[in-house]
């Protein structure tokens, strides 16, 4: 199967998404929506939802800016910058919703810049270290599968904030899907080196799938991807081994500290400083 197949194959429900575009333009997704907690909604279930999906953005982003200047070729460096932006985008506007369904009117520099590493409910596999350029495409394939099967449900959800987040993401988080799965496929089915690296990137992965699997019931939509894929490139289908805990519960490998240091340090050293 071409990578042409697999890109109209999972283009499929996104007809009207650019290709090649980045993000989905400057509107407000937000203008006009009531920002009240309804009626019937748990702001304090609601509030936690949305932290756990901008710590998921957040620290994704960060992984991915370390390619800044690494990557393979400079389009690929934009590419990978600009899926950054748009999941540090998807974070802002989750945590500022956090915040106003919590009561605290916390703002997102507040959730970003001074939690600590306990304190932030993100999926493990977004921190663990970038690897090499396989590792880091199979892991945003996996993330970009899941959290598009999620928003996708989100795009319903009673709360109208939560909801309008979620419709933007998923045009967002279809082309990050789909530019992984390309690359996964031209790895794959490229050198032999490459398809060793892509396989070994699976392998790599695998303890860390069950772990989103239990975080949000969306596990035949993810597989469904991850079967085409793999496939398309000629690779076997990783063996699920979980590890035992979970980042949902503030549970991390020793990598998230180091991390969040870097991301924190100058807003730490310097709270009160505007621009």
């Amino acid at each position: 199967m071409s990578d042409d197949h697999v890109y109209l194959t999972l283009a499929e429900g996104h007809e009207d998404d650019a290709r090649w575009a980045y993000g989905t333009g400057f509107e407000d997704p937000l203008h006009g929506v009531d920002t009240t907690v309804p009626d019937g909604v748990d702001a304090g279930e609601l509030a936690s939802v949305c932290v756990a999906l901008a710590d998921d953005a957040l620290v994704s982003a960060q992984r991915l800016a370390e390619w800044i200047t690494r990557a393979p070729e400079l389009e690929e460096e934009v590419a990978l910058a600009n899926i950054g932006l748009d999941l540090l985008g998807q974070a802002r506007l989750l945590y500022s919703r956090a915040g106003q369904a919590d009561g605290t009117g916390r703002d997102e520099d507040a959730y970003a810049y001074f939690r600590d590493a306990g304190d932030f409910r993100n999926v493990r596999l977004a921190e663990v270290p970038g690897g090499d350029f396989a590792f880091s495409i199979v892991r945003l394939l996996l993330l970009s599968s899941w959290r598009l099967a999620h928003f996708e449900r989100l795009a319903s959800h009673p709360d109208p904030v939560l909801a309008a987040i979620a419709a933007k993401g998923v045009k967002e988080l279809a082309y990050h899907r789909q530019y992984a799965a390309e690359w996964t496929v031209r790895l794959g089915d490229g050198t032999e080196e490459s398809h060793r690296r892509t396989r070994r990137a699976l392998e790599q992965v695998a303890p860390y799938v069950g772990e989103l699997f239990t975080a949000f019931d969306v596990r035949d939509e993810v597989v469904a991807v991850l079967r085409q894929v793999t496939r398309a490139a000629g690779l076997p289908m990783p063996v699920y081994r979980p590890l035992p805990g979970s980042g949902r519960d503030g549970e991390h490998t020793e990598h998230l500290a180091p991390l969040l240091a870097e991301l924190q340090g100058v807003a730490r050293a310097h709270p009160e400083a505007t621009w």
